[in-house]
């Protein structure tokens, strides 16, 4: 069995529990049907939910097409899953009923707007901590959802429970193929043959990860933390959960459009970063990383009937003065897939800069500064004009996850699990 369990003296509790800052959306896909699951619901269930019994049995109309109980035992499993592996990480949850669609191909258990009643129960009894959403107006950056984390006498009952993380799943109903609109949520879509195929690429091979032990046999602890280079928890450290039993894999499209995105999610060994990847093993066996250097550069000289030859960020010397060639390579390449991605040279400066580590020299550099370094980049590829700072990239990633798909569909139709 594929899972690491955080030892009991390995969870240490926050003095503060609230930090909206570091949390996860809530998980409507959790789900179990363990028996000690199951138990521990059904307590929690009648010692602080005893009047939603009564008031269901005098309800009239259609009945909620995933009950009550069920709803509640969502909440709580993917409260547990996030304590067992962060206990210091919230969960940003939805209150507006508007929020929960039970017809939505995205709500395969059918929550329903009973969720924020039931998540305003449990704060009001103690079991959870809940911080309210913000909303300072549209597109605003502090706009946030409300958050919740398991308190200290729903904690205990997780100590105390006869269950771990390996006893909860995501439901097989998952939506494995996703598209999101121009804000990044989820987009309702009509299915075509197309999706339908990749919908089954991806059944295949989420049943073959499903049974593929895939371990770091040198990491001792059930998590890999790492510091978090940029950002408003820059130099805090990120915890990611290793080697576990939930990893559905999903392809992301955007913008409502099938010709953007598309990339793969959702494998732990994605967040990891390559210098901890290569420790990874699959059922016994080390693993090798292979690097697509370049590989947009690449596909629009292909697209061109160009060859590229050499590494495309190699510059000449002393562009940057007081940065070695290695370092130099390593921000104009850093420029350039951000150029690709930008609709502008000004918004690409912007985006840059903003990417870049608090403190580093990226950080300070002036838009005409950066001109310079594009402007020399197209002095040595000139047929690379028209695509920088053009939108390309979303584009761009449609390609390269359909050759991502290719190799994991002829690899999936071997028997052979990659990632």
């Amino acid at each position: 069995m594929n899972i690491r369990n955080t030892p009991d003296d390995l969870v240490s509790e926050p003095a503060t529990l609230i930090d909206p800052r570091h949390s996860r959306p809530l998980d409507v896909h959790r789900w179990s049907e363990h028996i000690e699951v199951i138990g521990l619901v059904d307590s929690i269930w009648a010692n602080y939910f005893a009047e939603f019994t009564t008031a269901s049995t005098r309800r009239s109309g259609p009945k909620p097409k995933t009950c009550y109980k069920q709803q509640l035992r969502v909440l709580i499993v993917d409260l547990y899953i996030a304590w067992k592996h962060d206990p210091s990480l919230c969960i940003g949850v939805h209150l507006s009923n508007t929020a929960w669609n039970t017809n939505s191909r995205y709500n395969a258990l059918r929550l329903s707007r009973k969720i924020p009643i039931l998540v305003h129960r449990l704060a009001a009894t103690g079991l959870i901590e809940l911080s309210k959403g913000s909303n300072a107006g549209p597109g605003a950056s502090t706009n946030r959802t409300a958050r919740m984390i398991a308190a200290e006498p729903l904690r205990q009952l997780f100590r105390e429970a006869r269950f771990g993380a390996e006893h909860i799943v995501s439901t097989l109903a998952k939506e494995t193929v996703i598209m999101h609109d121009v804000d990044g949520a989820n987009a309702e879509y009509e299915d075509s043959p197309e999706v339908e195929q990749m919908r089954a690429d991806l059944c295949a091979y989420n049943a073959l990860i499903a049974d593929t032990f895939i371990d770091v046999p040198d990491q001792k602890l059930p998590y890999l933390e790492r510091e978090i280079k940029s950002g408003r928890r820059q130099g805090r450290l990120a915890r990611t959960p290793l080697c576990t039993l939930d990893n559905h894999v999903k392809r992301i499209f955007n913008r409502e459009r099938w010709d953007c995105g598309g990339r793969f999610y959702g494998g732990w060994w994605q967040g990891v970063g390559s210098e901890f990847r290569q420790k990874t093993h699959i059922n016994g066996q080390p693993t090798v990383e292979i690097d697509y250097r370049a590989i947009h550069i690449a596909m629009l000289c292909a697209q061109r009937g160009i060859s590229l030859d050499g590494d495309p960020y190699v510059l000449n010397s002393g562009l940057i003065p007081g940065l070695d060639d290695r370092k130099q390579r390593k921000l104009i390449k850093s420029l350039v897939l951000v150029a690709l991605n930008a609709v502008s040279r000004t918004a690409a400066c912007q985006a840059f800069r903003q990417n870049s580590p608090t403190g580093s020299a990226a950080k300070r550099m002036r838009d005409a500064e950066l001109f310079h370094l594009l402007d020399a980049f197209l002095i040595k590829h000139p047929y690379l004009t028209e695509d920088l700072c053009a939108d390309r990239g979303i584009q761009l990633m449609r390609g390269d996850s359909d050759i991502a798909a290719y190799v994991i569909n002829a690899m999936t139709s071997r028997g052979i699990p990659i990632l």
